[in-house]
């Protein structure tokens, strides 16, 4: 059911007062996914890290690459947890932390259609279990014009999607979040067009910077930041990064996506980072680095958020202020 849009929703980059600049990464892996069959194997050719986390239940063991890994350090867990656009469950910055902790995670299936050859329903256990897990330490740039540096703990999306074969009609992947009002109270309200829906041009979802994430910090993805599993696109503006996904469809024609349905002049569809090309109701010339202290503070924004060298070349030829 189409359910009422509102193209005047007006965003606005709101403050915090975070507790620490950030948490050691080495002393937060405790807790986590129960994936014991998933091994540290790294994924690439570039130099990478072994990790384990931390002695307990279900805890991630990964390897750690530190080829992707910013000169900047991450923000905090706390950080990370508690300032979170997710509007299933609200539209305060603060209200997926409080109101997703009931979600149920497990059990979770994923459904892949479209133009593959492989397709159907699989548990969320058949999607990760072949995929050894890896940090990649990624900046993480909101639309609202502020940013994180967030330790995410995935694998390469790219290596998921070639699993179901798609075919040569395949140009784009539909992402779908599930759609549960009675667990998504956001779901209720009509903000935006349910369920959520989001995009890749293919060779973007190949691309060796996409990743599905599964956890931050060593442990398990927590609910509000898109628990069990979420997509990472580091080069787009956050609202790409779709969560709690239950959907992945190839399609041959290029699919809606919830932003920009919503207010397609404010939200295209590549929602690639660009300085240049600002919001109609603000600049995307800098951007407020969360974290306290001096780096609570504006700085330049940097083209596809500062991926450029890696994936200019996928929008070679195109116009970027047409294509935004």
């Amino acid at each position: 059911m189409r359910r009422a849009r509102n193209p005047s929703v007006t965003i606005v980059p709101s403050d915090i007062t975070p507790e620490a600049r950030y948490l050691s990464r080495r002393t937060l892996l405790a807790g986590g996914l129960g994936l014991a069959a998933l091994q540290a194997v790294g994924r690439f050719s570039r130099p990478a890290m072994a990790d384990t986390a931390a002695a307990g239940p279900g805890a991630l063991t990964f390897t750690r690459n530190a080829a992707f890994s910013p000169a900047e350090a991450p923000n905090s867990y706390r950080d990370i947890t508690t300032y979170n656009n997710y509007y299933e469950f609200g539209t305060d910055k603060s209200d997926p932390a409080e109101n997703a902790q009931g979600l149920r995670i497990r059990p979770w299936s994923v459904t892949v259609g479209g133009e593959a050859e492989v397709t159907g329903s699989f548990t969320i256990e058949d999607i990760l279990k072949p995929h050894p897990l890896e940090e990649r330490v990624y900046r993480l740039r909101c639309v609202e014009a502020w940013s994180m540096v967030v330790p995410w703990i995935g694998f390469p999306l790219g290596d998921l999607l070639k699993r179901f074969k798609p075919t040569s009609k395949a140009k784009f992947v539909e992402f779908k979040t599930l759609y549960d009002p009675k667990q998504m109270p956001g779901q209720r309200s009509s903000v935006l067009e349910w369920p959520y829906m989001e995009g890749l041009r293919i060779d973007e979802a190949m691309h060796p910077l996409a990743i599905m994430a599964v956890g931050l910090y060593g442990k398990a993805l927590p609910n509000q930041n898109g628990a069990p599993m979420r997509l990472i696109v580091p080069w787009k503006y956050g609202f790409k990064g779709i969560k709690a996904i239950v959907g992945i469809k190839f399609t041959e024609r290029m699919p809606r996506t919830a932003w920009a349905e919503a207010a397609p002049n404010e939200y295209g569809f590549y929602a690639n980072v660009n300085p240049a090309v600002d919001h109609p109701r603000w600049s995307q010339a800098s951007e407020r680095r969360l974290g306290g202290g001096l780096f609570d503070s504006r700085h330049p924004t940097l083209p596809f958020n500062g991926y450029a060298a890696e994936v200019a070349g996928l929008y070679s030829g195109m116009d970027l202020r047409r294509y935004f």
